[in-house]
């Protein structure tokens, strides 16, 4: 935990609780998300959401060159750009959160197409970020369909 690739990896140590370490790290995502969306709004959030991935991609990457295992259950920084990006649509609203969060882990379980050719057939630390990024695609499209007749109750202040 030395290493901040694997640090980052793990997302602080999330991965490493189990059972479900994929869930703890989907959890773990979502009051830095929050917070993120809060300090610097919108477009901040989908920044971050940039720098996730491609640092995930990265520590990923690291962490498989030093376990010597493919996409090991422990890495979960991608389970955080997938939350986010399931999360798009929820700005500060922790029941839109909730919702996004939901579908996120059907979609990263269930991993209907592309999702489950991401996880099989790309390697690398892109690889393993790819198909929870197609996953959050699919959370962010159902949370949108789902949050979008009540947005206006949602997101009154």
């Amino acid at each position: 935990m030395k290493d901040p690739a694997i640090l980052l990896a793990t997302w602080f140590g999330s991965g490493l609780i189990r059972p479900a370490p994929g869930t703890f790290g989907s959890l773990a995502a979502i009051p830095v998300g929050w917070l993120i969306y809060f300090l610097f709004g919108f477009y901040g959030f989908l920044a971050a959401i940039v720098i996730v991935f491609v640092v995930g991609v990265y520590a990923a990457q690291k962490f498989d060159e030093k376990s010597g295992a493919h996409d090991s259950s422990s890495i979960v920084i991608d389970e955080v750009a997938g939350m986010w990006i399931a999360a798009i649509p929820a700005a500060l609203n922790i029941w839109v959160w909730a919702t996004a969060f939901i579908l996120f882990r059907l979609f990263d379980i269930w991993k209907p197409w592309p999702v489950w050719w991401a996880d099989e057939d790309l390697k690398g630390g892109l690889g393993v970020m790819t198909d929870d990024v197609l996953a959050g695609i699919y959370a962010f499209l159902g949370t949108a369909m789902i949050t979008l007749p009540f947005m206006g109750e949602l997101y009154v202040q």
